[in-house]
């Protein structure tokens, strides 16, 4: 019958069928052409042979690689470098460490290479500090605001943040403004509309529409950076967002989260890691020199700065290979915190080979993180820490979002960067790495506090974790390399 209505049924229907098998066999080729971890490309092939169409809109969604791809021209990029003096060094390498000296020369290899000296950095641990002074510093700027985040929330301090922004546009100060389109996701365009009818210059980061839907929802820009004047910046884990500074329903505290305030030469590598971002977007290219920090007497003021990015496009996975090489030649101690604990198999080696040689390996993770799924995840990892003699601390209060990784007595690394797979491999994110002891002594301090405030978890105690735990951690992980 179907025949009659539909003489040609059959063909079509052969016909797609050697479409569909194409596709798939295609689509194995690519993950095959794309010489990835044999443990990973097995696992693609294998879905998209036993689950071809679920596999394949996985692949589509969750598992391209846009390694190698070009986000700004070369012309446009050797203008900015130029223009920042990305050669010009304020720091003599004898200062540093022979381990210093090669995490610089790690870093220089994979970003444009800059170490700057004569930078202040004030550390915020809770919103409610860090807002005041941004908003203060915000209120005070003349010329440009410069200002990234993945989350932007419209609520109480979102509404104070672009309050300000809308006044000092509206006299005159150049306000150009990225949000992620994902992270930001329910942001209502009334709100964007206002700051634009004011004069901000505010886009979202690969927006997500149809039908570039698929080709953008996994890449995500993480960062959270301002630069203002080219006098002060900002760069830490912290969103615009009220659960930094007021408790929630499910958090009786606000949200503990680590983020620097700069003011100082490493500012010209945030303006650039910016100017980037924004001629990403076919925006124009921002030039314009960040003026010169005089070195004070204080402490504070004499930090040695490198400002490292990394995205999915790179050809390398930049602050993993940095992490990498900190935590394989530290000595003394790795301090970590981070909310989400999804190490790749080669930091996840590094932290056991160090523990296993005696350096002090602590890992700090929410009690309580903000996902299920994810705290899960993260404690299918820790039976492999205990048992090489990494202690893990549970954070009680409220939600851990600090991402920092401290090594011994002189490295400090904090940012937007967790310590999991869409860190290293899908995001956008940026991270300040600061040498010296002044500084490493100021965050170890901070650590220390936290810890007052923690659990440890002990392999005994860890062992005896009901069943229905442990099948779900599994579970858990298997997404991990999605999450």
């Amino acid at each position: 019958m179907l025949a009659e209505v539909f003489p040609y049924s059959h063909v079509v229907f052969v016909a797609l069928t050697i479409i569909y098998a194409l596709t798939i066999v295609s689509a194995i080729g690519v993950v095959i052409s794309e010489n990835r971890n044999p443990v990973k490309t097995l696992a693609w092939v294998t879905v998209l042979l036993l689950l071809p169409i679920v596999g394949f809109l996985f692949y589509t969604f969750f598992g391209r690689s846009l390694k190698n791809t070009l986000i700004i021209s070369r012309k446009n990029k050797l203008l900015l470098k130029n223009e920042t003096e990305f050669d010009h060094t304020t720091v003599n390498p004898s200062e540093l460490s022979d381990d210093n000296r090669q995490l610089v020369a790690l870093a220089n290899s994979l970003v444009e290479p800059h170490l700057f000296g004569n930078n202040a950095i004030s550390i915020f641990t809770n919103g409610e500090d860090k807002f005041n002074a941004l908003k203060e510093d915000l209120l005070s700027a003349k010329h440009y605001i410069h200002i990234q985040y993945y989350i932007f929330e419209n609520d109480n301090i979102g509404h104070q943040i672009s309050d300000i922004l809308t006044k000092k546009a509206q006299k005159g100060v150049k306000v150009r403004f990225i949000y992620d389109h994902v992270g930001s996701w329910h942001i209502d365009m009334s709100f964007i509309k206002k700051l634009r009818r004011a004069g901000v210059e505010i886009y979202p980061f690969l927006r997500v529409t149809f039908p570039e839907f698929a080709n953008r929802i996994n890449w995500r820009n993480h960062r959270k950076i301002i630069v203002i004047d080219g006098h002060v910046g900002y760069i830490g884990g912290m969103n615009i967002a009220d659960r930094y500074v007021t408790p929630t329903k499910e958090w009786p505290l606000p949200w503990r989260d680590t983020h620097l305030r700069i003011t100082g030469n490493a500012l010209a590598v945030m303006q650039y890691t910016f100017a980037v971002d924004w001629n990403f977007m076919r925006r124009e290219l921002i030039t314009g020199k960040i003026e010169s920090f005089e070195k004070t007497d204080d402490e504070d003021g004499n930090n040695i700065i490198q400002i490292v990015s990394s995205g999915p496009t790179g050809n390398w996975s930049n602050l993993s290979l940095i992490f990498l090489k900190a935590i394989s030649q530290a000595k003394q101690r790795v301090l970590i915190q981070t909310p989400y604990f999804l190490p790749n198999d080669s930091l996840l080696k590094a932290l056991q080979a160090s523990a296993l040689s005696g350096v002090d390996v602590r890992i700090m993770i929410p009690l309580k993180p903000d996902s299920r799924l994810l705290r899960y995840a993260s404690l299918s990892y820790v039976k492999e820490c205990l048992e090489a003699g990494v202690r893990i601390y549970l954070y009680r209060p409220t939600m851990l979002h600090a991402k920092c990784v401290i090594v011994d007595d002189d490295f400090v690394s904090t940012g937007s960067t967790n310590f999991d797979f869409r860190s290293f491999e899908h995001n956008f994110e940026c991270n300040a790495l600061i040498y010296g002891t002044a500084f490493n002594a100021r965050m170890r301090a901070i650590f220390d506090d936290d810890i007052a405030q923690c659990d440890e978890i002990t392999l005994e105690q860890w062992q005896q974790r009901p069943m229905w735990r442990k099948a779900a951690e599994s579970l858990a992980r298997l997404m991990g390399p999605l999450l």
